[in-house]
């Protein structure tokens, strides 16, 4: 089949190399000049288990205690009407889960781990040289921090993964960097977890796609999406490109090219924001990842780096807001003081993570015919999109995916 794909970011990247490796001819189109600008750019790189990213599920890792005017939720002055309507239901989903008898997110933690090994094995079969590292540990600094986590400890375990208990003793002989006046009641550590940097995943996987045949076509905007026939109207052409099928992988900016095809599915961005910093001593920096419960903020070491990310900003808004910046360079301090240099180097980032209420991607057919979906995966983007693009290839082929489609469908939000 001939197919395009509008977005280079890293679900648009893994989703062009795995059409391309199944023999189709796949042209990727991006507005902007490379792969992994925008949103891909400097994501937190926490990769595994993605339910322990800060707002990847309503109910685990986002509890009420986030909202308010010092929580790492924060509303912008300008919040539109479906802001407004997404905050509703993400709310309600959050009680539906914090309240159901079953662990929240088990179809999107099953979806994770058959991520993480799709990216493995692709690292191995094509020797992806990324930078990466082992192990999560999950900082509980209080009582009410242990409460917070008891719904992601028990989804964890029901779905297979190893997470210990341990003290704050033994937390700190896992992540010796931490300091010793940073108060601990213990901690979650995750043998299994994984970290690495998107960006040069993104890059790598691209040439590899490009090896397969794909196309990737830069400063290309894509103003709509044809059904009649299926193609792209492409800016400054004179005439739509025809296409066997559509995929749209272009996150926050994908509700544009859905509404004149009738699809409203509830997408917001959360605007978050990271900070990456050249590491200044290795025995003071994180030796793998660590996610903050008590500020949402997560830490991974990346090569010579130390990157934190945090904060969820819903709204319009240009910049990275003072405070989430400043929350971030202050749970630093307090966790990892002397592990980074910040007299230079520093990198201050904000990006959009397109998010629907209940926190699960939308992948597969739209509905309509010809356009296909693949986006929608919140903070989990870089965790999930291995995995999501082998499900989608699978079932543009007509293949039996891996994993049943019902809890990612789009058509759950129609």
């Amino acid at each position: 089949m001939k197919i395009a794909i509008v977005g280079a970011g890293i679900v648009g990247v893994t989703t062009a190399y795995e059409l391309a490796a199944d023999g189709h001819a796949v042209t990727v189109f991006d507005r902007h000049n490379a792969a992994a600008t925008q949103d891909s750019f400097a994501t937190g790189g926490l990769l595994a288990p993605a339910a322990a990213i800060p707002w990847a599920l309503p109910g685990l890792l986002a509890p009420a205690r986030w909202l308010g005017r010092k929580a790492p939720l924060r509303l912008g002055h300008q919040l539109s009407l479906s802001d407004l309507s997404w905050l509703r239901q993400w709310r309600r989903a959050a009680a539906r889960a914090a309240h159901s008898p079953q662990p929240a997110g088990l179809a999107l933690l099953q979806l994770a781990r058959y991520s993480q090994a799709r990216l493995l094995e692709l690292t191995q079969q094509l020797d992806l040289p990324f930078e990466h590292s082992s192990s999560t540990l999950l900082l509980l600094r209080s009582a009410q921090d242990a409460e917070a986590a008891a719904p992601l400890l028990k989804a964890l375990r029901e779905t297979g993964h190893t997470a210990l208990e341990v003290d704050a003793d033994t937390a700190r002989r896992i992540e010796p960097g931490l300091s010793p006046t940073l108060a601990l009641a213990g901690a979650l550590h995750l043998p299994d977890g994984l970290a690495g940097n998107c960006r040069q995943f993104a890059l790598l996987l691209r040439q590899a796609a490009q090896r397969q045949g794909a196309d990737f076509q830069w400063s290309a905007a894509v103003e709509r999406v044809c059904t009649t026939p299926t193609g792209l109207q492409i800016q400054g052409e004179a005439s739509p490109r025809p296409f066997d099928a559509v995929v749209l992988c272009a996150g926050a900016q994908a509700a544009a090219l859905l509404h004149p095809l009738g699809l409203r599915l509830p997408l917001a961005a959360l605007h978050g924001s990271t900070l990456s910093a050249p590491m200044r001593e290795a025995l003071h920096a994180p030796q793998s990842a660590v996610v903050d419960i008590a500020s949402g903020s997560t830490i991974a070491r990346l090569g010579q780096r130390v990157r934190i990310a945090g904060g969820a900003e819903l709204g319009r808004a240009h910049e990275a807001h003072p405070q989430t910046v400043h929350a971030l360079y202050r749970v630093l301090g307090e966790c990892f003081p002397g592990g980074v240099t910040h007299a230079s180097g520093v990198q201050v980032w904000r990006g959009a993570r397109a998010m629907l209420p209940d926190g699960a991607p939308a992948i597969g057919p739209s509905g309509t015919p010809g356009v296909w979906l693949n986006l929608g995966h919140g903070a989990s983007g870089w965790a999930l999109a291995c995995g999501s693009a082998r499900l989608l290839a699978d079932q543009l082929a007509q293949r039996t995916p891996a994993l049943p489609s019902e809890s990612w469908a789009p058509q759950r939000w129609q």
